[in-house]
């Protein structure tokens, strides 16, 4: 099977999975992840029953925390900046 994750195309050996299968197949922490297939986000209560298919298109999202040591808020241009930031994952398979 032939998908697409993150901007990368990507060879499955399994013909059938689901999307629960292929977050453990990338070893990655479900609890800070969000991912979209084919454009339409998937909730986590989702992931079981979504089943990946040749071609599709799948996006993940890393949440990653961070901030300054002290806990207070940073500040760039006159902006407030919270010490969260989103990362993509690097696809594993």
């Amino acid at each position: 099977m032939r998908i697409e994750i993150n901007g990368e195309h990507r060879e499955l050996s399994q013909s059938t999975m689901t999307l629960r299968d292929l977050i453990d197949e990338l070893s990655l922490a479900p609890q800070r992840i969000a991912v979209e297939v084919n454009k339409r986000i998937v909730s986590r209560d989702n992931w079981e029953s979504t089943s990946v298919a040749d071609g599709d298109r799948i996006e993940i999202v890393h949440f990653v925390g961070g901030g300054t040591a002290e806990g207070s808020r940073q500040y760039a241009g006159g902006r407030k900046k919270s010490g969260f930031r989103f990362r993509v994952p690097k696809a594993r398979v």
